[in-house]
């Protein structure tokens, strides 16, 4: 069962963006590890 909230279009695109988030960071090099988890924070915070 589906909560409510999980068929708004808003709800829709912000788990949209967390996950082209995800995929951009996958890339930074591993000397960035403080900025791929405070982006990926700020990504999950929207």
């Amino acid at each position: 069962m589906a909560f409510m909230f999980e068929k708004l279009d808003v709800y829709q695109k912000s788990v949209d963006f967390v996950d082209d988030v995800a995929a951009l960071i996958e890339g930074f090099l591993r000397g960035y590890g403080f900025l791929v988890n405070q982006l990926n924070r700020a990504a999950l915070s929207i």
